[in-house]
C-alpha cells in the first residue's frame, strides 16, 4: 500500500478571508496544543483539519446604490510626475480631444437637424393630412395625441406650431382647440433624448442613468398634460389668460427672431437637403394644389413680379367695374394683376437634380442621419470618458451636482432651471440641449436629480424662442401666432409649479428611476416604452376619436380606471399594506405573466435565440455563451469551502477530466435579450 503524501505546513492562503473572532480565541487558548498536533499528523501523513469558514461565505455585503455616481478614477500618470516633454503632449492631447469633442457635438446637432428633415419628408404630408380634420381637431383629446404624432412624425415642435399658426390664421382652427394640439407638440418633441438615450444600451448602469435622464422629460409632460388638460377644457384658463395679455398690447410685426446655432449648421445642413415647409402648411389649409408639390427646395432664389395684365374671363364671372372690362365678339376681357415668379438660381444639395420621390430622398436621409447621430454619440461618450476623469470630473460634478448650503439649498435647482432655459435660447431647440446632456447623465457627470431642473428649463427656453419667433410673423398672423406661443410658455410653467416647488411632488425623478431599473434588467422594454407611448397609444385614441365621443369614452375610461386603481393599490403595498386584504397585498394571485417581466424576457429571449440559430451564426454566439458560464463556475469555485486539501486536489483533477458541456442555457437567468 502506498503512503500517504506529506503534508507540508498549511499557508494562510489555504483560508478564505480572515479568521473570525471565534477561531482567533481558540487559536489563542489552544496555540501550543495545535502547532504540537499539526507537526505530529504531518509526520504521520494524516490530512489536517481545516477551519469552518461558513460565516465568512454567510457575511451579507452592503448592495450599491446603481444611482450613485461612478468614480471616474483617473489610470494615467499624474501631472506632477511627468517632465517638460511630457507635460507638452498632455497639453496637446488635450486641446486636440477639446477640439474633437466640438467637432463631434456639430456633427451631433447637424444630424438632429437632418433627421428631422428626414422625417418630415416620410410623414410631412400626411402630418399635414391629419389636420384638415375638422371635426376631429375639435375634439381635446384627439387634439392631444395629433399633436404628439405630427411632432413625432417632423421630429420639430416648431413645425407643428407654425402648421398650427397657418390653420389658425386661416379661420381653419380656433385657439382654445389648438391648444391640446401645443399639449401633444410638447410631449412628442421629447421623443428624440429617448431615441439618443437608447445608444448607451451597452453598459448596463450607464444605459439605467440615461434612459432615466431621458424619459424624466417625458414623464413630466405626460404628468402636466393629464393634470392640465381637464382643467384647460373645463375652465379654459389658458386661452383667456392669453388672450388678455396679447389684448393689452398694440402689437406690429418686427425682424426676424435670431437663429443663432442656425447661423452654424445651414452651410452644411444646405449642402444636404432643403425643404420648402410652405407645402406642409398648404396642405393642411386645404391647398388641393399642394398635394403634387415636392418638398424638396429645388431653386432658392426667386424674384416675383406684379403686372397688370388683360386677361380673359367667362362670360358668366360679372366684372368688377364696367370701366375694366370690355367685349370683342363672344370674348369678354379685363384687367388683372398677374403675379409671375422668376427663378433666378437654384439650391445647392445634392439632391436638387434628384428624380426621386419624397419618401424615397426620406428614407435614404433617416438612415444616414440615424447612423452618424449614433457614430457621434458614441464617440462623444468615449471621449468624455477619457476627459472627465479624475480632479476633472469631481470639479464638474462637484459644480453641477452640489447644493447651496442651508438655508438656501433649494436655490441650485432655481439656478439649473435658469442654466437649461439659457443653453436652449442659444440652441434655439430643447430636443438638442437634452439630447447633449443624455450622455452625460449616463457617464455620472449629471446626476438624475439636477437633470430635472436643467430640463425644466429646457422646455421654458424653446418657449421663449417661439414667443420672439412669433414677434416676428407677419401681421396677419401676429395675434395668433404669439397667443398659441403664450400659451406654450403659462403651460410649462404651470407644470412647473405642479411637480417641482415642492420635492414631495417632484413624481418624474421617481417615476423614471422606476423605468431605468426596469430598462437596465430588461433592455427591450425601453424600445417596447418607445413604441406604446409615442405610437402605439397615440394612434388607439386617434383611431377611438374618429368614432366619436362614445366609443371614445367608452372604451378609455374603463382602461383608465383600472390604471389609477393598480397604481393606487401599488402604492399601498409598498406604504401600508396591512390596510390592504390579505389577497392584495401582493400580486401573486395573478399568473406570473400579468405581474412579472420574466416571463416576457424568456419568449423574448427564446425568439432571439431561434433567429440567431437559423439567422445569425449562433454556434459561435454559444461557443462564447458557454466559455463566459466557464468562467463564471471557475470564479465561484474559488469561493467554495473544502474540509481537506486533497479533496480540493482531487475536485480540480475532476475538473479538468470532466468534458466541457456545450450550449446549455439557463432558464432562471436574469440576462435581457439585448
Amino acid at each position: 500500500m502506498a503512503p500517504w503524501p506529506e503534508v507540508e505546513k498549511p499557508e494562510t492562503n489555504n483560508y478564505i478571508g480572515d479568521s473570525s473572532k471565534q477561531n482567533q480565541n481558540m487559536a489563542g487558548k489552544e496555540g501550543e496544543n495545535h502547532k504540537g498536533n499539526v507537526a505530529s499528523l504531518g509526520n504521520k501523513g494524516e490530512i489536517q483539519p481545516a477551519f469552518s469558514t461558513v460565516a465568512l461565505i454567510d457575511e451579507t455585503r452592503p448592495e450599491e446604490d446603481p444611482w450613485a455616481l461612478p468614480e471616474l478614477q483617473d489610470t494615467g500618470v499624474k501631472w506632477s510626475e511627468l517632465d517638460g516633454k511630457g507635460k507638452v503632449i498632455r497639453v496637446l492631447y488635450g486641446i486636440g480631444k477639446f477640439i474633437m469633442l466640438l467637432g463631434l457635438l456639430y456633427m451631433f446637432v447637424c444630424s438632429l437637424d437632418i433627421l428631422s428633415s428626414a422625417f418630415q419628408l416620410v410623414g410631412g404630408k400626411a402630418a399635414g393630412d391629419i389636420f384638415k380634420d375638422d371635426s376631429v381637431l375639435s375634439n381635446p383629446v384627439a387634439g392631444l395625441v395629433i399633436g404628439v404624432l405630427v411632432t413625432v412624425m417632423v421630429q420639430s415642435s416648431s413645425t407643428s406650431s407654425s402648421i398650427i399658426v397657418s390653420m389658425v390664421s386661416s379661420t381653419l382652427l380656433t385657439v382654445r382647440a389648438a391648444i391640446p394640439i401645443i399639449m401633444g407638440a410638447n410631449i412628442g418633441t421629447s421623443v428624440t433624448n429617448t431615441i439618443v438615450a437608447l445608444m448607451q444600451a451597452g453598459d448596463r448602469n450607464e444605459f439605467r442613468r440615461a434612459f432615466a435622464g431621458a424619459t424624466i422629460h417625458d414623464f413630466f409632460n405626460w404628468l402636466a398634460v393629464f393634470a392640465l388638460l381637464p382643467v384647460e377644457v373645463i375652465t379654459g384658463y389658458l386661452y383667456h389668460l392669453t388672450n388678455v395679455i396679447v389684448e393689452s398690447f398694440h402689437l406690429e410685426s418686427g425682424d426676424d427672431a435670431p437663429e443663432l446655432l442656425k447661423v452654424i449648421t445651414d452651410p452644411f445642413t444646405k449642402l444636404i437637403i432643403e425643404l420648402d415647409k410652405s407645402v406642409i402648411n398648404a396642405i393642411a389649409t386645404n391647398d388641393e394644389s399642394a398635394k403634387n408639390k415636392s418638398l424638396v427646395k429645388i431653386w432658392c432664389v426667386t424674384e416675383s413680379n406684379v403686372t397688370l395684365q388683360n386677361v380673359t374671363i367667362p362670360p358668366s364671372e360679372n366684372c368688377t367695374s364696367p370701366d375694366f372690362c370690355w367685349s370683342e365678339g363672344n370674348v369678354t376681357w379685363t384687367l388683372k394683376n398677374i403675379t409671375e415668379t422668376e427663378y433666378i438660381s437654384k439650391c445647392q444639395h445634392i439632391f436638387v437634380n434628384s428624380d426621386l420621390p419624397d419618401l424615397a430622398i426620406g428614407l435614404i436621409l433617416l438612415a444616414l442621419s440615424l447612423l452618424v447621430l449614433c457614430s457621434c454619440l458614441i464617440m462623444i461618450v468615449k471621449l468624455l470618458n477619457s476627459v472627465l476623469k479624475g480632479q476633472v470630473a469631481s470639479v464638474i460634478k462637484k459644480t453641477i451636482n452640489t447644493d447651496f448650503p442651508f438655508p438656501f439649498t433649494w436655490l441650485a435647482g432655481y439656478l439649473a432651471m435658469l442654466a437649461g432655459a439659457g443653453m436652449t435660447f442659444i440652441v434655439q431647440s430643447s430636443s438638442v440641449f437634452t439630447s447633449a446632456i443624455t450622455p452625460l447623465v449616463g457617464i455620472g457627470v449629471i446626476s438624475i436629480e439636477r437633470s430635472y431642473p436643467l430640463t425644466l428649463g429646457a422646455n421654458i427656453g424653446t418657449t421663449t424662442t417661439a414667443i420672439l419667433a412669433a414677434l416676428a410673423s407677419p401681421g396677419s398672423t401676429l395675434k395668433y401666432s404669439l397667443q398659441i406661443a403664450l400659451c406654450h410658455f403659462f403651460f410649462n410653467v404651470s407644470g412647473i409649479i405642479l411637480f417641482y416647488p415642492i420635492p414631495y411632488t417632484r413624481l418624474p425623478i421617481r417615476m423614471s428611476k422606476t423605468l431605468g431599473n426596469t430598462t437596465a434588467q430588461y433592455r427591450w422594454f425601453a424600445i417596447f416604452y418607445l413604441l406604446v407611448c409615442f405610437f402605439l397609444l397615440p394612434l388607439l385614441v386617434f383611431a377611438l376619436s374618429l368614432a366619436g365621443w362614445g366609443v371614445l369614452l367608452g372604451v378609455c375610461l374603463p382602461f383608465c380606471a383600472l390604471f389609477i386603481a393598480v397604481v393606487v393599490i401599488n402604492v399601498m403595498q409598498k406604504r401600508r399594506p396591512h390596510s390592504l386584504p390579505e389577497k392584495l397585498q401582493n400580486w401573486d394571485f395573478l399568473p406570473l405573466w400579468m405581474h412579472s417581466l420574466e416571463p416576457w424576457d424568456n419568449v423574448i429571449m427564446a425568439s432571439l435565440a431561434f433567429c440567431g440559430k437559423h439567422c445569425c451564426g449562433f454556434c459561435k454566439c454559444c461557443k462564447v455563451k458557454a466559455e463566459q458560464e466557464g468562467a463564471k463556475d471557475n470564479q465561484l469555485k474559488t469561493m467554495e469551502v473544502y474540509e481537506n486539501t486533497m479533496a480540493m486536489a482531487d475536485e480540480e483533477r475532476g475538473g479538468r477530466r470532466a468534458p466541457a458541456v456545450a450550449c446549455v442555457d439557463k432558464t432562471g437567468t436574469n440576462n435581457t435579450a439585448l
